[in-house]
């Protein structure tokens, strides 16, 4: 069962290295956070300097369906993208699995409701015959001596993906302000639960208050 999920690879700085990089107008510098620290952070956040929580960053791996690293691949300021590709990898071919499957929403041209489909069986049997017949084309497309890169053409959306995903602490602040919105994709939104949880981790402070406001 293929699922979404976002572990941390690396990180710089702390919420010291944020209140540190603003100081640095002064020419002053801490060695250690203080209540300061955090008023100066919020001050920072609130008044919209950005530059401070850019010298902070993170480097995560995410294991996501196309369909969701395509709308997320967007995002592009501050952040670097390496993601793993099929026209070097021939290894057997992941789905991502559905738990339920919603209704389109009746008040807007894009999105989903909240509300289950009544035949949930029949849809989650639908999507596996699809996946089995892609992944039997694929395989018959590399023994007629078909290159990896077209054979992967008839893969579907459902395909799970791998790729690492940098950048700073204000550039993932801004794809969460918005993609933890009521009305972005449930799976898009887990994604961006889970880089949340890491970078208030790493940052309480400074994630707080870009987030919380």
């Amino acid at each position: 069962m293929a699922v979404i999920h976002v572990s941390r690879m690396d990180s710089m700085g702390s919420d010291l290295t944020v209140a540190n990089a603003a100081r640095v107008s002064f020419a002053k510098h801490k060695e250690e956070l203080d209540e300061g620290d955090e008023k100066l952070i919020k001050y920072l956040a609130k008044h919209g300097h950005w530059s401070p929580f850019a010298h902070v960053s993170q480097q995560l791996k995410i294991d996501a369906p196309i369909f969701i690293a395509r709308q997320l691949q967007k995002h592009q300021v501050g952040l670097a993208w390496n993601e793993v590709s099929r026209r070097y990898v021939s290894t057997p071919p992941e789905f991502y699995t559905i738990d339920v499957w919603r209704k389109q929403s009746k008040d807007k041209k894009q999105g989903s409701s909240s509300e289950p489909i009544a035949s949930q069986s029949i849809a989650h049997a639908i999507k596996k015959e699809a996946e089995i017949a892609c992944v039997n084309a694929y395989n018959a497309l590399l023994r007629k001596d078909v290159c990896l890169e077209q054979a992967r053409t008839v893969l579907p959306l459902s395909l799970m993906t791998s790729w690492y995903w940098s950048g700073s602490l204000a550039a993932f602040s801004r794809v969460c302000n918005l993609r933890l919105k009521p009305d972005t994709q449930y799976e898009t939104r887990e994604v961006a639960k889970s880089i949340s949880n890491h970078c208030a981790t790493m940052f309480p402070i400074s994630w707080k208050t870009l987030i919380e406001g």
